[in-house]
């Protein structure tokens, strides 16, 4: 039922998008809202079978998330009554679907090279397949998953060209990372100690003014 309604979701959008309507961007949006709930379903299925289940597609994220989505849709609506010039600005939609693309693609990358290692629930118990995962998009960035998320989510309000929630969306994803990256990177060090800490010397978090946890030598 959820990968129908994705599915639906997704075919809405196209057509708008393909079509001369003012909603062409949305429809944009449209199709990338659906393309990522169900992607993040398929990839979980190929890589961590053991930990599918209907969560995976993160359609009930949290309440903030959904919130946030509301929100952006009430923006775009309000906005494109009061403002409507403000919703043709095609270069910068076109940008947005950029950062919408490089984020899932990222997001994806992260997921496939960490294969049974990814989980979308900070796991408090190491299994005897856990590894360090430090090789492609992790020589990179030490949470390209978060990363990817970060701008895929920024990258929906730029396509939507909603400044109210770019603004907004950075600022609540940013916490909220902070303190997800704290947390499981305490995890982290726990489990692979010196290990860890010498890959978190090395390597930069992505996320922009997030460091990680602060370790006290």
């Amino acid at each position: 039922v959820r990968a129908c309604f994705l599915g639906f979701a997704f075919g809405c959008g196209l057509l708008l998008s393909t079509g001369r309507s003012a909603w062409r961007h949305f429809g944009w949006y449209m199709c990338s809202l659906g393309g990522v709930h169900y992607s993040e379903y398929l990839v979980t299925a190929i890589n961590n079978p053991r930990s599918l289940s209907l969560d995976s597609f993160l359609l009930n994220h949290s309440f903030e998330y959904n919130l946030a989505a509301l929100s952006s849709w009430v923006e775009f609506t309000l906005e494109k009554i009061l403002f409507p010039e403000l919703k043709q600005i095609t270069w910068l939609s076109t940008v947005g679907l950029l950062m919408v693309i490089f984020g899932d693609c990222l997001r994806k990358a992260a997921m496939l090279t960490a294969g049974s290692n990814f989980n979308h629930i900070v796991q408090n118990e190491k299994s005897d397949t856990h590894t360090l995962v430090t090789s492609g998009v992790y020589g990179w960035f030490r949470h390209p998953s978060y990363v990817g998320w970060f701008y895929w989510s920024i990258g929906t309000q730029v396509l939507l060209c909603n400044p109210i929630c770019v603004v907004g969306y950075a600022l609540a994803s940013g916490g909220g990372f902070r303190e997800r990256i704290e947390e499981e990177e305490i995890t982290l060090i726990h489990f692979f100690g010196e290990e860890y800490l010498e890959y978190k010397r090395k390597v930069p978090s992505g996320l922009p003014f997030i460091k990680g946890v602060k370790v006290e030598l």
